[in-house]
């Protein structure tokens, strides 16, 4: 009976010596291994601060997104607990190159935090100050 036990626990021993290697390069990441990479959207305002109701542009660059993916406005409204990004109407497709130039216009007074969306990416905040 003890042979039997030391006979099992030795087999088990050697086949764990045996896998250890096997089981590194199964769980190794391969360098042939595509990495998928996540879609990214650049915000620029083209001015700091307006007038309300003045026109300005917010323009960027979209990266691995496909031409013609749609990228819409976002303005964060809301006070204290209750704010939340609101998209706005001004929205556009992407060009053959991934870049957008929208026309804005707000009337809300104040620092006014904006981000662009679309294609599963948010840009980073832009704020742009407007006054009467």
């Amino acid at each position: 009976m003890k042979r039997m036990k030391y006979a099992s626990a030795a087999a088990l021993s050697a086949l764990a010596v045996l896998a250890g290697p096997v089981a590194e390069a199964i769980s190794a990441p391969s360098t042939t291994a595509v990495r998928a990479t996540r879609p990214s959207i650049s915000a620029k305002a083209s001015v700091g601060s307006v007038r309300a109701w003045q026109q300005f542009r917010i323009y960027g660059k979209t990266e691995h997104l496909r031409a013609g993916t749609r990228v819409t406005l976002q303005q964060m409204q809301g006070t204290g607990k209750h704010k939340h990004w609101v998209s706005l109407p001004a929205s556009m497709t992407t060009n053959q190159s991934g870049g957008y130039n929208l026309r804005v216009q707000l009337g809300l007074i104040g620092r006014n935090s904006l981000r662009i969306v679309g294609g599963g990416a948010v840009s980073p905040v832009v704020y742009v100050n407007v006054h009467r």
